[in-house]
């Protein structure tokens, strides 16, 4: 552990002019400051405080007129630990949520260095020392749980993340600069990161746009030259969307899009939101592309109105072979989209087939590029796969997994329980289960969703937020409530439609024992016919996702026995 100090002045010309010959530390000492006043706050790192803030102080400064300075010193700091703490420190009062942080998110980093863990005390310590000034309202714990911090853009990205931006951001700058259009994929898996990329990037792209001379940008920022060499000019004005098909992650985002400067809350839209708006977009950013639909029957008549209404506004004419993809390709010039084939959850969802077409499109142009490293779940890579082939087949190899917590249970009431001493401990430790049980409480309250032996619980009871419920705790959440989100733990109920056919040896559909009726339905309008095969797909997805939720752990408990038994020699024998 190593000692600090925090000093705090009056941020006023007479106070900032007398701290150059007040100490040393100050003109020649590494050094993490805050600037702050009630509503906003702006962390920064130096090896030179009092020239910084001179410069802060500039009339052309956004921060000139904060009304309070913190100098945080340590007689141990280096430039890599300021860096740190100066990173730890924005994203902590993101996820806060009680100031907006004026920092771009450029600078965000995550770089070990010598010593790391034993400045990590000292920064707890530091933490806690500001919180006790009233400076965060939330303690490191709840912040961490919270979604402002969770889809945050004040991000340290990994090196896969930041090269994925580099790239595109060359080659939309390129194209903007030539005045092409242009389309570019991003693939990964669950948890590999994708909404991540995205928000940063929004947010890296209005930050460049609004760049100016006085917040010089430091040296070890990968995106620095982007601030300069007429970017700014090329990104000034850029009318920017964020598609997000999933309802409660786009109410989520929403929020955070409010809370964030250079970012506003009506750029977060649903693909109805596009199509129907009469502006021309210079760049829609879409996520989990593969939950862009086609021509099916919606889930109302309004909706169903609306897809033809649009079709006939942007094409002249209603035709079937239209999907809400070609919505977005008409009504923006440039196009980035998100995918993960292994996410289609609905038949209604766009075809493999133009999942496939598109990232060959983006393959062939230079502009698709890959995720690959699991960034949610604890557990490694190579987890996604183990989980997806168990499901699929009835069988997987040999899985360390290292320290995350993965249970198998032979009863719901005794998984139930696991999961609440985990919500007492961690939080947002919530109870999951596929569409094996009818909705029966959406009429009846009083009425019990999924009930096994003595084991009797409820339905999400709201379909935005639900992770963030009062309620939640206490219900099991479907797929469309947690598609997109981060919890610590989840206790995965394995439906009784998946079943072990004992005489063909393999893992079946029961139809009848599946409850989503969207999920399961043709389309006679495009001739598509969601037989056992294609429906095996869709639910296999949905409990791919549901147990990629957990980033601490994944607890699992199967309704048939038979598939109960077959799974236990897969998921019973991971090492833990």
């Amino acid at each position: 552990m190593t000692s600090f100090s925090i000093e705090r002045h009056r941020f006023t010309e007479a106070e900032v002019a007398r701290l150059a010959g007040s100490r040393v530390e100050y003109s020649n000492w590494p050094v993490v400051y805050l600037l702050n006043d009630e509503r906003s706050i702006y962390v920064g790192e130096t090896l030179n405080a009092a020239k910084r803030l001179r410069r802060h102080r500039d009339p052309k400064s956004r921060n000139r007129d904060m009304k309070h300075v913190r100098i945080v010193l340590g007689e141990e700091f280096n430039k890599s630990a300021c860096l740190d703490l100066e990173s730890q420190l924005i994203r902590y009062f993101s996820g806060d949520g009680q100031r907006t942080v004026q920092n771009r998110n450029d600078g965000v980093t995550d770089a070990d260095y010598f010593d790391r863990r034993r400045y990590q005390q000292s920064f707890d310590d530091i933490f806690d020392a500001l919180r006790a000034e009233g400076l965060f309202a939330k303690t490191r714990h709840e912040i961490e749980n919270s979604d402002l911090f969770k889809l945050s853009p004040f991000k340290a990205l990994t090196v896969e993340q930041r090269a994925a931006v580099e790239n595109i951001l060359d080659g939309l700058f390129d194209d903007l600069e030539s005045q092409r259009s242009s389309m570019s994929v991003i693939q990964g898996a669950a948890g590999t990161g994708k909404t991540i990329v995205a928000i940063y990037l929004i947010k890296l792209l209005s930050d460049i746009a609004t760049a100016d001379e006085i917040d010089a940008f430091e040296s070890e920022s990968v995106f620095s030259d982007y601030f300069q060499r007429g970017y700014p000019q090329l990104a000034e004005g850029l009318r920017i969307g964020f598609v997000i098909p999933q309802q409660s992650l786009r109410t989520s985002v929403r929020e955070v899009f409010k809370r964030t400067p250079g970012l506003s809350k009506q750029m977060v839209l649903s693909q109805f939101d596009v199509g129907k708006s009469d502006q021309q977009y210079d760049l829609l950013i879409v996520d989990e592309s593969h939950r862009l639909t086609r021509r099916a029957n919606q889930s109302s008549g309004g909706l169903n109105r609306d897809y033809r209404l649009i079709n006939e506004k942007l094409f002249g004419r209603d035709d079937d072979a239209y999907t809400q993809l070609d919505w977005i390709r008409a009504k923006s010039t440039h196009q980035i989209f998100l995918m993960d084939s292994g996410q289609s959850v609905r038949p209604a969802d766009i075809s493999l087939d133009t999942q496939r077409a598109l990232r060959s499109e983006a393959r062939g142009a230079g502009r698709w590029h890959h995720l690959m490293t699991q960034m949610r779940v604890k557990a490694g890579t190579d987890y996604v796969g183990w989980v997806r082939n168990a499901l699929a087949g009835g069988t997987s190899g040999p899985i360390d997994l290292g320290e995350y917590d993965f249970r198998f249970f032979d009863s719901p009431v005794e998984m139930r329980e696991a999961i609440a001493e985990r919500e007492s401990e961690a939080g947002l430790s919530r109870m999951l289960a596929g569409y094996g049980y009818e909705w029966r409480s959406r009429a009846d309250p009083e009425a019990y969703d999924l009930e096994i032996d003595d084991f009797r619980m409820r339905w999400n009871s709201k379909t935005t937020d639900w992770i963030n419920s009062p309620l939640s705790a206490n219900e099991v959440g479907s797929i469309h409530t947690v598609q997109g989100y981060d919890l610590n733990y989840a206790g995965v109920i394995i439906g009784p439609e998946l079943f072990w056919d004992p005489v063909e040896q393999r893992i079946r559909v029961d139809r009848d024992r599946y409850f989503d009726k969207k999920g399961k339905e043709n389309n006679p309008k495009l001739g598509v016919v969601n037989g056992e095969a294609e429906l095996t797909v869709l639910i296999v997805n949905i409990y791919v996702v549901l147990m990629t939720r957990g980033m601490l752990g994944t607890y699992v408990y199967v309704h048939d026995e038979g598939l109960r038994e077959q799974l236990r020699g897969v998921f019973g024998a991971a090492i833990t």
